[in-house]
Order: structure tokens, then sequence, then C-alpha cells
């Protein structure tokens, strides 16, 4: 009978170590820090959250809200390196893949893209999820491990008219009501 537990004990175990992502290695990296994957370094320099993109007369609505990550790509290959599309990853490790279509956006930076060597791209990236916190996840599952950059939920930067003219939403002060908090974008 001890020779059945033990054998059953041992099998778990080795079906379970070797059963999806968990043995990945996984680094999370702060918003600002520089994140390393192979040869391309990732900096998060801002988000923003849109309820809409494009001007009055033809907007562009999404499904959640508009999230545009504003990122800076730089290479340290000796020849051009493509940039892989990303993803956000919530909480629960549900993913939100990157939007196809950048119209909208004054700085998309493209689906298909690359950065020459010793050379930075910046831009924007556009996606389309629930206001939640989020990790812009930079691996895929052909890498050794994962790599995230932490993007906090912050409704400081949440756009409530189109990306060219809009309204500011300002997290209100304990005693400030919810009118209180709405105030034109400065320019």
């Amino acid at each position: 009978m001890r020779k059945i537990l033990l054998l059953s004990t041992f099998s778990f175990a080795i079906l379970t170590g070797c059963s999806g992502p968990t043995g990945r290695a996984v680094k999370v990296y702060q918003a600002g820090e520089k994140a390393a994957v192979d040869k391309l370094s990732y900096a998060v320099i801002d988000t923003q959250i849109h309820t809409r993109l494009g001007d009055e007369a033809n907007p562009r609505i999404p499904q959640h809200r508009y999230y545009t990550v504003q990122i800076a790509v730089s290479s340290g290959a000796s020849s051009d390196t493509p940039i892989p599309s990303l993803t956000l990853v919530d909480d629960s490790g549900k993913t939100y893949s990157e939007l196809a279509d950048g119209s909208g956006l004054q700085n998309w930076l493209g689906i298909v893209r690359r950065v020459s060597p010793a050379q930075t791209e910046r831009g924007e990236i556009l996606f389309d999820a629930p206001a939640a916190h989020y990790k812009l996840k930079l691996t895929d599952e052909t890498d050794e491990g994962d790599v995230y950059i932490d993007i906090p939920l912050n409704f400081v930067h949440e756009q409530m008219g189109n990306a060219g003219n809009a309204t500011e939403v300002a997290i209100p002060d304990s005693g400030a009501t919810p009118a209180a908090a709405i105030s034109p974008k400065k320019k």
C-alpha cells in the first residue's frame, strides 16, 4: 500500500510539475523602468484611458475602454529587429490583444514595426479593455520566461472625449463631488 501511495504521489508531482506555464520564470518591471527581452528594451512612458477616439463626426467607441500605452522600444541588435505585438493581462489572467486599427491616435506605433540597431522607436499602442489593473506582457509562449511591465489603474488620465479634444477626469478629493472632478483639458 505504501508503494502505491508513493508511486501515485510521485506521478502526481511529475504531471503537475510539467503542465502549464507555472514553471516559467516571471519578471515584472514597474512603469518607467526599462524591461529587457532578448535584444529589445521596452519602457512604458505613459498610459491613458479613452471613452472614445476620433473626431466628433466619426467617433470610435470601444466595447469597454480604449487604453493607449505610450512605449519606447530600443534595439541592441546588429540588424533591424521586429517589434512584436504586446498583450494586456489583468489580475485574473485574462488577456487583451493589441488592436490592429490605430486610427484616432496621433502617434500610433503601427502593427508591422521594426527598430534599427542602436535606435529607439516611440509611439502608442492601443487596447480595448475594461477599467482594471494590468500588466503589459512583452513575451509569448516561445520565449523562455514571461516579462511584464506593471500598468497601475489610474483614472487621472482618463479621457472623456476624443484623443485630440478631450476632457480629463481627475480623482476627486475625499470631500469633492464627482461633478467637481471633471475639468477641461489644458492645452
